[in-house]
C-alpha cells in the first residue's frame, strides 16, 4: 500500500496546495526554514560515538510545551535530540525555549518519499518519536527500512478519526502499522487503538504528559502588572475565553453583557487560538460598542471592557487572571475542543461546549469531579457563566475539584521517559 500512497500523495498535495499556501500566508512565519519541508535539515555536528540520537516530532504549540521535561531529561541522559515541528508558532516557540536542550530544531518534511528520505539520511536517528496524532506513513516506512523503532507518545485518537478509521480497517492498519509501540494518553485511547487492530502487547498506557505541565505561578506584583498591561481594572472579575474559534467570541461577549446586566463587575479576556484572526476580532468588537485593547499593540493606556490576547505563548500567564474559563473550539459548529489542562492545573472553574472530541477522557473526568460544566450553546454559556460569577462558593468548589484532579493524574512524563529508556535498551 505504501506505493499507492507514494503515487497519490503528490497529486493530493498539488490539489490542496492553494488552500495550505493561503493559510500559511495568513498565519505568517513560514518563511524561516521553508526549504526544510522539502527534506533539507539544519546542519548537524558529527555523531559522537556511544551517543543515542532521537528525532522527536511535535506538531504545534501545545505539544511543544508538553515535551519540555522530556527534553530536559534526555539532555541529562546525554541523548542528542533533533526536534521538528509542523507549524510556524511551534517552530518559534521551540527556538525560544529549547535551543539549549536539543541538537537542532527544524521543520518536519512533507511526507513524500524524496523529502522524507532526504531528511532521514541527514538526521540518521537511533529512535524516532512522534506525539499524539502524528501518523505519517512515509516517515514510519523510512524508519522501518533503517530498522529504527518509532514510538508514538501521548498517543490519542479523536472521535472523528476513530470513526473514519473504523470504517476502513485496511487504512487503519496501514496508518498505524509503522509504529513500533504506542504510548497511549488514556485507557480510552488505548482501547481505540486495540479496536483498530494494533497489537495489544505493543500498547502501553503511560498517561497524558500534558497533565504534568509545570506552569510558573505569577506573584501578586506580576499579576497586577499583567492586569494593567491588558487593560483589566482591579476590582472586576475576569471571564477568559481560552483558545477561541470563530463564533465563540460573540457568545462570550453575550455572556459579558448579560452578567453586567445582573450587576456583575466583569471584564472579558479573549485569547484566540490563532492570533492572525486579530483583524476579524477587532472588526467584531468595534461593532459591539465595547471598549477593547489588543495585546499585540503594547500595554493598554486605560481600562477596557474586552482585552484580546493576540500573542503566542502567553495563555498560561493570562489564565492566572481568570475567575472563570471557557475552553474554545467546543461550541457548535466546532466539535474538537481545545485543551482544558492548563486551566485545571491552575485550579480554575471551567466551562466548555459539547464539542470536546479531542479531549474526551479529560472532559469526562473533569465533569465527573465537578471541576467543569458543559454548556450547549451561546445562550446557556451566558446563563451558566452569569450564575457562576455570582456564586463564589460554587466557583471555589469547582476550582478545588480541578486542582484535586490534577494532583491525582500526574506522572505521564516519568512513565513516558521510562518507556523511551526501555526502547533504548532494546537497541543493538
Amino acid at each position: 500500500m505504501i506505493w499507492i500512497y507514494r503515487l497519490l500523495f503528490p497529486l493530493v498535495l498539488v490539489a490542496l496546495s492553494p488552500y495550505y499556501l493561503l493559510r500559511m500566508r495568513r498565519r505568517g512565519g513560514y518563511g524561516r526554514g521553508f526549504m526544510q519541508r522539502f527534506g533539507s535539515v539544519p546542519r548537524l555536528p558529527a555523531r559522537v560515538a556511544g551517543t543515542r540520537r532521537v528525532w522527536l516530532q511535535a506538531v504545534s504549540v501545545g505539544e511543544m510545551l508538553a515535551i519540555e521535561p522530556l527534553l530536559a531529561a534526555l539532555r541529562e541522559d546525554g541523548t542528542e535530540v533533533v526536534l521538528t515541528t509542523t507549524t510556524s508558532t511551534g517552530l518559534q516557540l521551540a527556538r525560544e525555549r529549547y535551543s539549549h536542550l536539543v541538537l537542532a530544531i527544524g521543520c518536519f518534511p512533507i511526507d513524500w518519499m524524496p523529502f522524507s528520505r532526504r531528511a532521514w539520511s541527514a538526521i540518521a536517528p537511533d529512535l524516532a518519536v512522534v506525539t499524539e496524532g502524528e501518523r505519517w506513513p512515509e516517515h514510519t516506512c523510512q524508519a522501518a527500512r533503517r530498522g529504527v523503532p518509532v514510538l508514538c507518545i501521548n498517543a490519542r485518537i479523536s472521535d472523528r478519526s476513530f470513526r473514519r478509521l473504523a470504517r476502513f480497517p485496511a487504512a487503519a492498519r496501514f496508518v498505524l502499522g509503522g509504529m513500533t509501540r504506542i504510548l497511549a494518553a488514556s485507557e480510552l485511547d488505548a482501547g481505540r487503538f486495540r479496536q483498530m487492530g494494533f497489537p495489544a502487547d505493543r500498547i502501553e498506557v503511560t498517561g497524558n504528559i500534558k497533565l504534568d505541565v509545570q506552569i510558573p505561578v505569577l506573584g501578586a506584583a506580576e499579576l497586577g502588572r499583567l492586569r494593567r498591561e491588558l487593560g483589566l481594572p482591579e476590582g472586576r472579575m475576569v471571564l477568559l475565553g481560552s483558545s477561541t474559534w470563530p463564533g465563540e467570541e460573540s457568545a462570550l461577549v453575550e455572556a459579558l453583557v448579560r452578567a453586567r446586566a445582573k450587576g456583575v463587575a466583569l471584564s472579558l479576556l479573549l485569547v484566540p487560538r490563532h492570533a492572525e484572526r486579530r483583524l476579524e476580532i477587532e472588526r467584531f468588537l468595534r461593532s459591539t460598542g465595547l471598549s477593547f485593547h489588543l495585546r499585540s499593540q503594547g500595554p493598554a493606556g486605560e481600562p477596557v471592557d474586552v482585552s484580546v490576547g493576540d500573542t503566542t505563548g502567553e495563555l498560561r500567564l493570562m489564565t492566572q487572571l481568570a475567575d472563570l474559563v471557557f475552553v474554545g473550539k467546543s461550541l457548535p459548529p466546532h466539535g474538537e475542543g481545545q485543551t482544558p489542562v492548563e486551566a485545571a492545573a491552575l485550579g480554575k472553574p471551567i466551562l466548555f461546549g459539547p464539542g470536546m472530541a479531542n479531549f474526551r477522557s479529560i472532559e469526562g473526568d473533569l465533569r465527573a469531579r465537578g471541576a467543569a460544566r458543559t454548556v450547549s450553546g451561546p445562550a446557556e454559556l451566558a446563563a451558566v457563566a452569569t450564575a457562576l460569577l455570582c456564586d463564589r462558593p460554587g466557583r471555589d468548589a469547582m476550582a478545588a475539584a480541578a486542582a484535586g484532579w490534577r494532583r491525582e493524574t500526574v506522572g505521564g512524563v516519568a512513565r513516558t521517559l521510562a518507556a523511551i529508556r526501555r526502547e533504548f535498551a532494546r537497541l543493538p
